[in-house]
């Protein structure tokens, strides 16, 4: 089954977000790219990506047939999501163990969620 790990974080925490010159990014780049290498020589990983900060991030709405932008993410939380893995995993265990091995699980939060997938008649499976 795939799985959707979510990494969440304060962007504007250095524990989350270091400067790109310091020594703590390349640890956490490193631990990154630790992580990538484990999980993709085992095949698990099927999709990742980062994200940019949220001051780039545009929001999409529909109102009365009319699309509405409004700057950065609609909600206003401590935390934002920074990237994401979708992996293949045999249960919810495993997926938990993955997510336990993404750096920000020790300075954010990973949220683990099940992808739904659907059959040609878009029915769930």
């Amino acid at each position: 089954m795939k799985y959707a790990l979510l990494i969440y974080g304060d962007e504007t925490s250095p524990a989350v977000s270091p400067p790109q010159d310091s020594p703590e990014f390349a640890e956490l780049i490193g631990g990154y790219m630790a992580f990538g290498e484990e999980a993709g020589s085992q095949g698990k990983i099927v999709a990742g990506e980062a994200l940019h900060d949220t001051d780039v991030a545009t929001t999409v709405t529909v109102v009365d047939g009319e699309t509405v932008t409004t700057d950065g993410p609609f909600a206003e939380t401590k935390e934002q999501l920074g990237g994401f893995y979708i992996l293949e995993c045999a249960d919810l265990d495993e997926a938990i163990a993955w997510a336990a091995k993404i750096p920000t699980a020790k300075t954010g939060r990973i949220e683990v969620r099940p992808v739904q997938s659907y059959d040609d008649e878009g029915q769930p499976t």
